[in-house]
């Protein structure tokens, strides 16, 4: 416990870097799932923009890179994070990763939960000559806006599991203090301390998430 107190400065700036971290991998990785599951979504036979070569690519792309580890994601993507980023390591280089990582998985969810939208929802919108992004933003995306959100909330979760991994390219975050001052240090109240918070980050964010999809789906 002494050791704890002691650290809590520690702890509290690794808490701030774990939310850094999640919530601009969640916005970043957020917007490229977006459009790569309307993408998905618009490009699929029988939709509304039909492209088999669009669609197949897409198709190709995600599920190559969306099974892969993130542990092994990190090395893999280090050229292309070093061109963009300037550096290999840090937390801006594990955002890098991380929503790359998070754009593939979420691009299928996003699909996945527009191809719950009825399709006769879509045709009506057509017979009454609404373009393909009309339709896509008055329609497809507000009739699915409630499973969205439950996505991006898993989404969340998965984020924060993740950067508990940044410490492997010089990242911080609760992950790297629970490694590095609680299992290595063989203080296991330290380690229970940062677990405790990242329970509480997620139970609070999956809270709003919840609420938020009721209200959606109560429109």
């Amino acid at each position: 416990m002494d050791a704890l107190i002691g650290l809590q400065p520690e702890l509290w700036k690794a808490a701030v870097e774990t939310l850094y971290m999640v919530a601009l991998t969640l916005f970043f990785g957020g917007f490229g799932g977006l459009a790569l599951g309307l993408g998905l979504y618009s490009t699929r036979a029988g939709s509304l923009l039909p492209n088999s070569w669009v669609f197949t690519v897409l198709n190709v792309v995600i599920n190559f890179f969306r099974p892969i580890p993130f542990i092994i994601f990190i090395a893999a993507v280090q050229p292309l994070t070093r061109f963009v980023i300037g550096t290999g390591i840090g937390n801006n280089a594990v955002i890098f990763a991380l929503s790359l990582a998070a754009s593939f998985a979420i691009g299928r969810i996003v699909e996945q939960n527009l191809l719950t939208v009825s399709p006769g929802v879509v045709e009506a919108a057509r017979a009454m000559g609404a373009g393909p992004l009309r339709i896509l933003g008055t329609i497809v995306i507000p009739e699915a806006l409630g499973p969205l959100i439950l996505g991006y909330t898993f989404v969340f979760v998965a984020i924060v599991d993740m950067s508990a991994m940044a410490g492997l390219i010089g990242g911080g975050g609760l992950g790297y203090f629970a490694q590095l001052y609680g299992y290595r240090q063989f203080e296991p109240v330290v380690t229970w301390a940062a677990v405790l918070l990242v329970v509480v980050l997620v139970q609070a964010v999956q809270f709003l998430g919840n609420r938020l999809a009721r209200k959606a789906l109560r429109r």
